[in-house]
Protein backbone atom coordinates (compact mmCIF):
# COMPACT_ATOMS: atom_id res chain seq x y z
CA UNK A 1 0.00 0.00 0.00
CA UNK A 2 1.16 3.53 -0.69
CA UNK A 3 1.64 6.20 1.92
CA UNK A 4 -1.24 8.13 0.36
CA UNK A 5 -3.77 5.39 1.20
CA UNK A 6 -4.67 6.94 4.56
CA UNK A 7 -5.22 10.28 2.81
CA UNK A 8 -8.02 8.99 0.58
CA UNK A 9 -11.11 10.16 2.44
CA UNK A 10 -14.69 10.93 1.55
CA UNK A 11 -13.86 14.62 1.78
CA UNK A 12 -11.04 14.21 -0.72
CA UNK A 13 -13.27 12.30 -3.14
CA UNK A 14 -15.95 14.97 -2.79
CA UNK A 15 -13.43 17.76 -3.42
CA UNK A 16 -12.10 16.01 -6.51
CA UNK A 17 -15.62 15.60 -7.85
CA UNK A 18 -16.37 19.29 -7.24
CA UNK A 19 -13.25 20.24 -9.17
CA UNK A 20 -13.50 17.85 -12.11
CA UNK A 21 -17.05 16.46 -12.26
CA UNK A 22 -19.24 18.97 -10.42
CA UNK A 23 -22.48 17.49 -11.77
CA UNK A 24 -21.77 14.36 -9.68
CA UNK A 25 -20.53 16.06 -6.52
CA UNK A 26 -23.93 16.12 -4.79
CA UNK A 27 -24.38 12.35 -4.94
CA UNK A 28 -24.04 10.36 -1.72
CA UNK A 29 -20.57 8.82 -1.17
CA UNK A 30 -19.96 5.60 0.77
CA UNK A 31 -16.65 3.80 1.14
CA UNK A 32 -16.73 0.19 -0.07
CA UNK A 33 -14.83 -2.35 2.01
CA UNK A 34 -12.21 -4.48 0.31
CA UNK A 35 -10.07 -3.76 -2.69
CA UNK A 36 -6.36 -4.24 -3.15
CA UNK A 37 -4.92 -1.91 -5.75
CA UNK A 38 -7.81 0.52 -5.58
CA UNK A 39 -9.92 2.01 -2.84
CA UNK A 40 -13.52 2.17 -4.01
CA UNK A 41 -16.29 4.57 -3.10
CA UNK A 42 -19.90 4.09 -4.11
CA UNK A 43 -21.27 7.23 -5.71
CA UNK A 44 -25.04 7.46 -5.63
CA UNK A 45 -26.92 4.33 -6.72
CA UNK A 46 -25.32 3.66 -10.08
CA UNK A 47 -21.67 4.75 -9.97
CA UNK A 48 -18.39 4.02 -8.18
CA UNK A 49 -15.17 6.01 -7.80
CA UNK A 50 -11.96 3.97 -7.95
CA UNK A 51 -8.99 5.64 -6.29
CA UNK A 52 -5.56 4.03 -6.88
CA UNK A 53 -3.57 3.17 -3.77
CA UNK A 54 -0.71 1.05 -5.13
CA UNK A 55 2.00 1.99 -7.58
CA UNK A 56 0.62 -0.31 -10.27
CA UNK A 57 -3.00 0.77 -9.87
CA UNK A 58 -2.97 3.68 -12.38
CA UNK A 59 -1.82 1.36 -15.16
CA UNK A 60 -4.53 -1.15 -14.23
CA UNK A 61 -7.14 1.60 -14.41
CA UNK A 62 -5.87 2.74 -17.81
CA UNK A 63 -6.21 -0.84 -19.03
CA UNK A 64 -9.81 -1.00 -17.80
CA UNK A 65 -10.63 2.34 -19.40
CA UNK A 66 -9.21 1.13 -22.71
CA UNK A 67 -10.70 -2.33 -22.94
CA UNK A 68 -13.84 -2.67 -20.78
CA UNK A 69 -15.94 -0.55 -23.17
CA UNK A 70 -14.90 -3.01 -25.90
CA UNK A 71 -15.65 -6.16 -23.90
CA UNK A 72 -18.70 -5.18 -21.85
CA UNK A 73 -21.33 -5.07 -24.64
CA UNK A 74 -20.90 -8.75 -25.47
CA UNK A 75 -20.65 -10.11 -21.93
CA UNK A 76 -23.81 -11.69 -20.44
CA UNK A 77 -23.20 -10.44 -16.88
CA UNK A 78 -22.86 -6.85 -15.66
CA UNK A 79 -19.28 -5.60 -15.41
CA UNK A 80 -18.02 -2.15 -14.39
CA UNK A 81 -17.75 0.24 -17.31
CA UNK A 82 -15.68 3.45 -17.12
CA UNK A 83 -17.78 6.58 -17.63
CA UNK A 84 -15.53 9.44 -16.47
CA UNK A 85 -11.80 9.99 -15.91
CA UNK A 86 -10.24 11.87 -13.04
CA UNK A 87 -7.00 13.65 -13.85
CA UNK A 88 -3.98 13.98 -11.54
CA UNK A 89 -4.03 17.23 -9.62
CA UNK A 90 -2.51 19.07 -6.69
CA UNK A 91 -5.06 17.37 -4.43
CA UNK A 92 -4.35 13.84 -5.67
CA UNK A 93 -1.34 13.01 -7.87
CA UNK A 94 -2.71 9.97 -9.71
CA UNK A 95 -5.45 9.43 -12.30
CA UNK A 96 -8.71 7.97 -11.01
CA UNK A 97 -11.86 6.59 -12.58
CA UNK A 98 -15.64 6.80 -12.23
CA UNK A 99 -17.30 3.54 -13.27
CA UNK A 100 -20.73 1.97 -13.30
CA UNK A 101 -21.69 0.17 -10.10
CA UNK A 102 -22.31 -3.60 -10.32
CA UNK A 103 -25.06 -4.54 -7.84
CA UNK A 104 -24.70 -7.58 -5.61
CA UNK A 105 -22.67 -8.84 -2.67
CA UNK A 106 -19.05 -10.00 -3.20
CA UNK A 107 -18.79 -13.74 -2.79
CA UNK A 108 -16.20 -13.44 -0.01
CA UNK A 109 -19.01 -12.00 2.14
CA UNK A 110 -21.84 -14.32 1.11
CA UNK A 111 -22.38 -17.72 -0.54
CA UNK A 112 -23.85 -19.33 -3.64
CA UNK A 113 -26.94 -21.40 -2.94
CA UNK A 114 -27.95 -22.11 -6.55
CA UNK A 115 -24.89 -24.03 -7.64
CA UNK A 116 -26.19 -25.37 -10.97
CA UNK A 117 -27.41 -21.94 -12.02
CA UNK A 118 -24.10 -20.35 -11.01
CA UNK A 119 -22.14 -22.99 -12.94
CA UNK A 120 -24.16 -22.35 -16.10
CA UNK A 121 -23.90 -18.59 -15.60
CA UNK A 122 -20.13 -18.62 -15.14
CA UNK A 123 -19.68 -20.93 -18.12
CA UNK A 124 -21.75 -18.63 -20.31
CA UNK A 125 -19.80 -15.60 -19.15
CA UNK A 126 -16.42 -17.20 -19.85
CA UNK A 127 -17.51 -18.55 -23.23
CA UNK A 128 -18.39 -15.00 -24.21
CA UNK A 129 -15.15 -13.57 -22.78
CA UNK A 130 -12.76 -16.22 -24.09
CA UNK A 131 -12.56 -15.15 -27.72
CA UNK A 132 -9.36 -14.44 -29.59
CA UNK A 133 -7.87 -11.16 -28.44
CA UNK A 134 -6.50 -8.55 -30.86
CA UNK A 135 -2.79 -8.16 -31.43
CA UNK A 136 -2.62 -5.06 -29.22
CA UNK A 137 -4.37 -6.69 -26.26
CA UNK A 138 -2.44 -6.53 -22.98
CA UNK A 139 -0.27 -9.40 -21.82
CA UNK A 140 0.71 -10.28 -18.28
CA UNK A 141 4.18 -10.82 -16.89
CA UNK A 142 3.04 -12.97 -13.97
CA UNK A 143 -0.22 -14.55 -15.17
CA UNK A 144 -1.25 -16.43 -18.27
CA UNK A 145 1.88 -18.55 -18.32
CA UNK A 146 2.08 -22.32 -17.93
CA UNK A 147 1.99 -23.50 -14.29
CA UNK A 148 5.56 -24.79 -14.61
CA UNK A 149 6.68 -21.15 -14.66
CA UNK A 150 4.90 -20.48 -11.35
CA UNK A 151 6.69 -23.03 -9.21
CA UNK A 152 8.47 -20.44 -7.06
CA UNK A 153 5.18 -18.80 -6.11
CA UNK A 154 3.56 -22.16 -5.48
CA UNK A 155 6.41 -23.29 -3.23
CA UNK A 156 6.22 -20.06 -1.23
CA UNK A 157 2.48 -20.41 -0.63
CA UNK A 158 2.75 -24.15 -0.06
CA UNK A 159 5.28 -23.85 2.75
CA UNK A 160 3.42 -20.92 4.30
CA UNK A 161 -0.09 -22.36 4.63
CA UNK A 162 -0.52 -26.03 3.65
CA UNK A 163 -1.25 -28.36 6.60
CA UNK A 164 0.92 -31.47 6.77
CA UNK A 165 -2.05 -33.85 6.50
CA UNK A 166 -2.95 -32.70 2.96
CA UNK A 167 0.49 -31.66 1.72
CA UNK A 168 0.95 -34.73 -0.50
CA UNK A 169 -2.46 -34.25 -2.15
CA UNK A 170 -1.81 -30.56 -2.80
CA UNK A 171 1.60 -31.31 -4.28
CA UNK A 172 0.16 -34.06 -6.49
CA UNK A 173 -2.45 -31.76 -8.05
CA UNK A 174 0.18 -29.11 -8.70
CA UNK A 175 2.65 -31.58 -10.19
CA UNK A 176 -0.07 -32.86 -12.51
CA UNK A 177 -0.74 -29.31 -13.73
CA UNK A 178 2.98 -28.72 -14.28
CA UNK A 179 3.15 -31.92 -16.35
CA UNK A 180 0.14 -31.00 -18.49
CA UNK A 181 0.73 -29.87 -22.09
CA UNK A 182 0.83 -26.15 -22.79
CA UNK A 183 -2.07 -24.17 -24.28
CA UNK A 184 -2.02 -24.58 -28.04
CA UNK A 185 -4.95 -22.37 -28.95
CA UNK A 186 -5.13 -18.65 -29.74
CA UNK A 187 -4.45 -16.03 -27.11
CA UNK A 188 -7.93 -15.31 -25.74
CA UNK A 189 -9.25 -12.60 -23.44
CA UNK A 190 -8.80 -13.66 -19.81
CA UNK A 191 -10.10 -11.86 -16.71
CA UNK A 192 -7.08 -13.14 -14.82
CA UNK A 193 -8.23 -12.65 -11.24
CA UNK A 194 -11.44 -14.60 -10.67
CA UNK A 195 -11.78 -15.25 -6.96
CA UNK A 196 -14.54 -14.66 -4.37
CA UNK A 197 -13.85 -10.94 -3.91
CA UNK A 198 -14.14 -10.27 -7.65
CA UNK A 199 -17.52 -11.84 -8.37
CA UNK A 200 -20.82 -10.63 -6.96
CA UNK A 201 -23.86 -12.64 -5.98
CA UNK A 202 -27.60 -11.90 -5.95
CA UNK A 203 -30.44 -14.33 -5.21
CA UNK A 204 -27.98 -17.13 -4.51
CA UNK A 205 -26.19 -17.06 -7.86
CA UNK A 206 -23.60 -15.10 -9.78
CA UNK A 207 -24.84 -11.70 -10.90
CA UNK A 208 -21.71 -9.79 -11.95
CA UNK A 209 -17.93 -9.78 -12.35
CA UNK A 210 -15.72 -6.91 -11.21
CA UNK A 211 -12.07 -5.77 -11.13
CA UNK A 212 -10.66 -6.35 -14.61
CA UNK A 213 -7.35 -4.64 -13.88
CA UNK A 214 -5.41 -7.88 -14.44
CA UNK A 215 -7.09 -8.81 -17.74
CA UNK A 216 -4.79 -10.12 -20.45
CA UNK A 217 -4.60 -12.25 -23.58
CA UNK A 218 -3.47 -15.76 -22.81
CA UNK A 219 -4.36 -19.25 -21.59
CA UNK A 220 -8.04 -19.57 -20.54
CA UNK A 221 -7.06 -22.06 -17.82
CA UNK A 222 -6.32 -19.06 -15.60
CA UNK A 223 -10.05 -18.25 -15.58
CA UNK A 224 -11.27 -21.86 -15.64
CA UNK A 225 -9.71 -22.33 -12.21
CA UNK A 226 -12.83 -20.50 -10.99
CA UNK A 227 -14.71 -23.78 -11.38
CA UNK A 228 -13.22 -24.65 -7.99
CA UNK A 229 -12.24 -21.25 -6.57
CA UNK A 230 -15.66 -19.61 -7.07
CA UNK A 231 -18.28 -22.31 -7.53
CA UNK A 232 -19.59 -24.50 -4.67
CA UNK A 233 -18.69 -28.14 -4.17
CA UNK A 234 -19.89 -30.40 -6.97
CA UNK A 235 -20.48 -27.65 -9.54
CA UNK A 236 -17.23 -27.99 -11.49
CA UNK A 237 -18.42 -30.89 -13.67
CA UNK A 238 -21.55 -29.02 -14.70
CA UNK A 239 -19.47 -25.92 -15.38
CA UNK A 240 -17.07 -27.71 -17.73
CA UNK A 241 -19.95 -29.45 -19.51
CA UNK A 242 -21.59 -26.07 -20.11
CA UNK A 243 -18.31 -24.37 -21.08
CA UNK A 244 -17.64 -27.21 -23.55
CA UNK A 245 -14.30 -25.91 -24.80
CA UNK A 246 -11.75 -27.24 -22.32
CA UNK A 247 -9.67 -30.28 -23.23
CA UNK A 248 -8.08 -32.56 -20.65
CA UNK A 249 -4.80 -30.66 -20.55
CA UNK A 250 -6.57 -27.34 -19.99
CA UNK A 251 -8.60 -28.79 -17.14
CA UNK A 252 -5.44 -30.17 -15.53
CA UNK A 253 -3.76 -26.77 -15.73
CA UNK A 254 -6.90 -25.08 -14.43
CA UNK A 255 -7.12 -27.38 -11.43
CA UNK A 256 -3.49 -26.73 -10.51
CA UNK A 257 -4.03 -23.00 -10.88
CA UNK A 258 -7.09 -23.33 -8.62
CA UNK A 259 -4.82 -24.81 -5.97
CA UNK A 260 -2.34 -21.96 -6.48
CA UNK A 261 -5.08 -19.34 -6.12
CA UNK A 262 -6.52 -21.12 -3.07
CA UNK A 263 -3.16 -21.06 -1.30
CA UNK A 264 -2.79 -17.35 -2.07
CA UNK A 265 -6.22 -16.67 -0.57
CA UNK A 266 -5.28 -18.69 2.51
CA UNK A 267 -2.05 -16.72 2.93
CA UNK A 268 -3.89 -13.40 2.64
CA UNK A 269 -6.34 -14.66 5.24
CA UNK A 270 -3.48 -15.67 7.51
CA UNK A 271 -1.94 -12.21 7.10
CA UNK A 272 -5.29 -10.64 7.94
CA UNK A 273 -5.62 -12.72 11.10
CA UNK A 274 -2.18 -11.48 12.12
CA UNK A 275 -3.07 -7.86 11.40
CA UNK A 276 -0.46 -7.52 8.66
CA UNK A 277 -0.83 -4.84 5.95
CA UNK A 278 -2.90 -6.01 3.00
CA UNK A 279 -4.26 -9.02 4.88
CA UNK A 280 -7.84 -10.13 4.26
CA UNK A 281 -9.30 -12.21 7.12
CA UNK A 282 -12.34 -13.30 5.08
CA UNK A 283 -10.13 -14.76 2.38
CA UNK A 284 -8.72 -17.49 4.60
CA UNK A 285 -11.93 -19.56 4.92
CA UNK A 286 -12.74 -18.91 1.25
CA UNK A 287 -9.32 -20.16 0.24
CA UNK A 288 -9.48 -23.31 2.37
CA UNK A 289 -12.94 -24.15 1.00
CA UNK A 290 -11.66 -23.64 -2.55
CA UNK A 291 -8.65 -25.85 -1.84
CA UNK A 292 -10.90 -28.62 -0.53
CA UNK A 293 -12.99 -28.43 -3.71
CA UNK A 294 -9.92 -28.53 -5.94
CA UNK A 295 -8.44 -31.53 -4.11
CA UNK A 296 -11.71 -33.47 -4.40
CA UNK A 297 -12.66 -32.19 -7.82
CA UNK A 298 -10.85 -34.40 -10.32
CA UNK A 299 -12.99 -34.64 -13.46
CA UNK A 300 -11.05 -37.15 -15.56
Amino acid sequence: MTDSESDITADLVRDLLREQHPDLARLVIHEVAGGWDNQQWRLGDELAVRMPRTERAPDLQRKERRWLPVLAPRLPLPVPVPVRTGEPSARFPKPWTIMTWVPGEPLDRTSISRGDHAADTLAGFLRALHVEAPADAPVSEDRGVHPKKCTDGFDHFFHAVVPDDIADKVRAVWDDAVAAPEWQGPQVWVHGDLHPANVVVSDGTLSGVIDFGDMFAGDPAWDLAAAWVVLPMGAASRFFDAYARADEATIRRARGLAVLRSLFLMLMGQNGDRGLPGGKPAWGPAGRAALDRALRGRLM
